[in-house]
């Protein structure tokens, strides 16, 4: 097929296939086709890399599509035999925040992702102690279920307390391969030796903070 130039619709031609593309330079198996409508496609080496549609771009990492910020609003007593956060849960809504994509939802504590991928999970958590007269610790945990019903648990953090009106900061992380989204999600356990001492939370400020970044594809 020979080369069209039209001063209307511009330069035309073949379109080309992976092996060997429509638009190449001296290498004849690397460069651009025109596969179908509404398609332009680029290869290497004879092979496929990327492909441009009217749907979107596939073929390499769009970058991070999602990242989200939660927060517990009040302080949080602590439980001798642990308990799970199921309460007061709640966006970060500080001026200058905004999330990436749709976010993660809650319900009594249980965070859903809106899409599957690769997740960054990281949990930070102020303490703060009352009790004296005793060395304790507050433990803070990550637990994930992959078929929405048993739960393991996955990273932990400590903090500790050595005397009366002591603070503290406890931290957990996890990477989690979000294949399914309906039996996927996470919830985030404390435990703390005596109830006078507790997790500090706000509604203004970042006292706590619970942060999920979709790193890429499952």
């Amino acid at each position: 097929m020979a080369l069209n130039i039209n001063g209307t619709t511009g330069i035309s031609g073949v379109d080309g296939s992976a092996s060997a593309p429509a638009v190449t330079g001296t290498d004849s198996n690397t460069g651009i086709t025109f596969p179908s409508a509404d398609t332009i496609k680029f290869a290497t080496g004879g092979v496929e890399r990327m492909s441009i549609t009217n749907s979107g771009v596939s073929g390499i990492t769009a970058g991070i599509t999602m990242a989200d910020q939660w927060r517990i609003t009040s302080n949080l007593s602590g439980s001798g035999s642990g308990a799970y956060i199921t309460a007061n849960w709640e966006r970060n809504d500080n001026a200058g925040f905004e999330k990436i994509g749709t976010g993660m939802s809650e319900s009594s504590g249980v965070f859903s992702f809106p899409e599957t991928g690769k997740y960054m999970i990281m949990a930070r958590c102020n303490i703060y102690s009352e009790r004296s007269g005793v060395n304790f610790y507050q433990r803070l945990q990550i637990y994930t279920t992959q078929n929405n019903s048993g739960y393991a648990s996955q990273a932990e953090g400590y903090g500790s307390h050595a005397e009366q009106y002591t603070r503290g900061e406890m931290s957990a992380s996890f990477i989690f391969d979000v294949t399914d989204t309906s039996t996927h999600k996470v919830q985030f356990r404390q435990y703390t030796y005596h109830g006078s001492a507790f997790i500090l939370g706000s509604s203004s400020l970042n006292d706590n903070d619970f942060t999920f970044i979709r790193l890429g594809d499952t």
